[in-house]
Order: structure tokens, then C-alpha cells, then sequence
């Protein structure tokens, strides 16, 4: 009978990962509405509000529906059917011709597999922020087909190539980066994620000229390629895997910035619902790893798909920064759980692990 008992737990180590009580622990300072039960919420994108931090706004993938717009309050203040959205990120970049910021906001379109860029002034933004009220248009000003499965999205502003955008792949290896210069979306270069199985999560890190890709389902490998004005990408440096610091598929990465070249990565670690943290730079070394607790109020994260961290004064709750992640299962007091977004303030997590 002891023997039965044994086995069974050992069964359940085996077929459900346990989440790691190593990590530290932060919760969350906000959190949105869950997605209706057509919806499935994936991914955020932060846009900082020069003109005034605390009107900043949040975007938020409903990957079957289209793109919610969110306030520091993670109240929801506009949704766009734009349709299906899986990924989504930005960058804002001042005009030389006027001396204003614009904004462009990358969305991958798995429903049409292509490659979608809006543009917003910045005043625009803050109007929509001021009145509490701003959607993106349905249709975005550029499209173009990404010949492939459309799947993740990470935007970038490089300083030999200017706007850029990677696109992976879904169910295959293949990478895209594209160009956004005089006036079109162009596709500059593909190449496939070296013995990658699928991607889907990947960041730009402008100022290292650094792209990371996050590999699931066969391997779970993070990777890094150094961006070259040549456009090799034959050898990347594998950052962790399996055999390392991440439980099941590594998804949503994002760039913790403590000076314009210094600071980590962070990865979510889908398998045990922690984040794990490596050096923003080489040998990105793993740091710690967290995870996001429920408190009086709001549920705890899991599952998380989709990341996004500003390290920019919001207000006095997001004094140090925010950080907005994907929570694949919003167990509060919904009927049905479903999918949403939570608010984590950067301060807490730095204070936590002393970065």
C-alpha cells in the first residue's frame, strides 16, 4: 500500500510541475477584466506618456479578437478588431522633419499572417489617454503577407537599420525581419532559429543590438543573436533550457533596463509559472527567478504568455517602473477563468532581489 502511495506522488512530480519555492515572490499592484470566453489574452506592449507619465497607456492582444487599450488604473478604456492579434509591441521615435514622437505599434496577424503596423503621433496618444478614451483603427496604416505562419512579434529601433521588426513562426523554425523606411514595410532578411521547433517570444534590444527568441513546445531553448550590419545569424548563444533554469516552454521576454546598455532579461517559465532573470549581457548568466503571488485582492499568475517592462517614473505606485504580464488563468472570482493582464510594480521586484 505504502509502495502505491509513493509511485502515485512520484506519477504526479512527473506529469505536473511544481512551481519553484526557491523564487521570490511580488504581486500585483493592478489587474484588467479578463477577456470574454471567445477571447484569449496574450500579449502586452507599454507606450510611455512623455507629456505625462501617469496617462501612459498599456495595448493588450485578444489573439482571436483584436487589441484592448488600457490605462495605468488597467481599466479598459478602448478595444479595436483589429483581428487576430497574437503578439504586439512598440517603439516611439522622434520625426526629424517636425520634431514630434511617433509611435509604431507592430502586431502579428495569425488570422491573415501578416505583419501589421499602425502609427500614432504621440499627441494623439495623450489626447486618447486625457479623455480616457482611445482604441487603435481596425485597419492598421501597413500590412504585408509574412509568406509563413505568423505567430510572435518584437519591434526595434537600430541605429544602422532604423524601425525594424522580427516575426517567428508558427509551427516552424523561420524568422523574419522587417524594415520600416521611406514610407513601407519591408522584408530585409529570413532565416530560420537555429534548430528551433517553433518560436514564439523574442525582444529587441536596441542599444546591445541584441535579438533573444524563445523556442517551445520540442526544446525550450532561449537564444541571443547579435545583430550585425551584415544580417548573419549563424550563431547564436544559447542562454538557458531545459537541462537548465526553465520548466517546460519559455515564452514572453523583455528587457529590464538599469542603464541605457546594463540590466536583465527577463523570461517567463511557463512550466512552473515563475520568470526567471539573466544578465542583460554576455554571458547572460542566470540571476534568480520570481513569481507573482495572489494577494488580499488579486490572483496569482500562471501560464504567462506575453511580458512588458518600462523602467520609466508612471506615478507613485510604478515609481521605479512597470511591469505588465499575461495571466493564463485569472482565478479570481470570475465564473468561468479566462485570460488576462496584471500590473507588477518594478520597484517591488528590485527591492525583493536587490538588482
Amino acid at each position: 500500500m505504502l509502495n502505491n502511495i509513493f509511485l502515485f506522488f512520484i506519477a504526479l512530480f512527473f506529469i505536473f510541475p511544481l512551481l519553484s519555492y526557491d523564487a521570490v515572490t511580488v504581486v500585483s499592484k493592478k489587474e484588467t477584466q479578463q477577456v470574454p470566453i471567445d477571447g484569449n489574452a496574450d500579449d502586452p506592449a507599454i507606450w510611455f506618456n512623455q507629456l505625462d507619465s501617469n496617462l501612459s497607456l498599456i495595448f493588450g492582444t485578444d489573439k482571436y479578437n483584436g487589441i484592448y487599450t488600457y490605462n495605468l488604473d488597467a481599466e479598459t478604456i478602448g478595444f479595436s478588431k483589429a483581428g487576430k492579434i497574437n503578439n504586439i509591441d512598440l517603439r516611439s521615435i522622434k520625426n526629424d522633419k517636425d520634431n514630434q514622437f511617433l509611435t509604431f505599434i507592430f502586431g502579428s496577424n495569425s488570422g491573415d499572417n501578416t505583419i501589421d503596423l499602425w502609427i500614432e503621433s504621440n499627441i494623439n496618444l495623450y489626447k486618447g489617454s486625457l479623455n480616457n478614451s482611445f482604441s487603435l483603427p481596425i485597419t492598421p496604416n501597413f500590412s504585408e503577407e509574412t509568406n509563413f505562419l505568423a505567430y510572435g512579434i518584437c519591434a526595434g529601433f537600430d541605429k544602422e537599420f532604423g524601425i525594424i521588426a522580427f516575426v517567428t513562426e508558427a509551427q516552424g523554425p523561420g524568422m523574419q525581419m522587417w524594415q520600416f523606411k521611406e514610407n513601407k514595410l519591408s522584408l530585409i532578411k529570413e532565416f530560420n532559429n537555429q534548430n528551433a521547433s517553433e518560436s514564439e517570444g523574442c525582444v529587441y534590444d536596441d542599444e546591445n543590438r541584441t535579438l533573444f527568441v524563445s523556442e517551445e513546445n520540442e526544446r525550450g531553448v532561449i537564444r541571443a543573436y547579435k545583430l550585425t550590419n551584415l544580417l548573419n545569424f549563424l550563431n547564436p548563444t544559447i542562454i538557458d533550457d531545459r537541462n537548465g533554469n526553465i520548466t517546460g516552454d519559455p515564452e514572453g521576454l523583455a528587457i529590464y533596463k538599469t542603464s541605457e546598455i546594463d540590466g536583465y532579461l527577463i523570461a517567463s517559465s511557463q512550466g512552473n509559472s515563475t520568470f526567471n532573470i539573466y544578465n542583460r549581457n554576455q554571458p547572460y548568466n542566470f540571476i534568480n527567478s520570481f513569481r507573482i503571488a495572489n494577494n488580499e485582492f488579486i490572483d496569482e499568475v500562471s501560464d504567462t504568455d506575453g511580458i512588458d517592462i518600462s523602467t520609466n517614473y508612471f506615478n507613485e505606485e510604478f515609481s521605479k517602473g512597470l511591469i505588465v504580464v499575461q495571466d493564463g488563468d485569472n482565478s479570481g472570482n470570475e465564473i468561468i477563468n479566462k485570460e488576462n493582464f496584471k500590473f507588477i510594480s518594478a520597484e517591488d521586484l528590485m527591492n525583493i532581489l536587490d538588482l
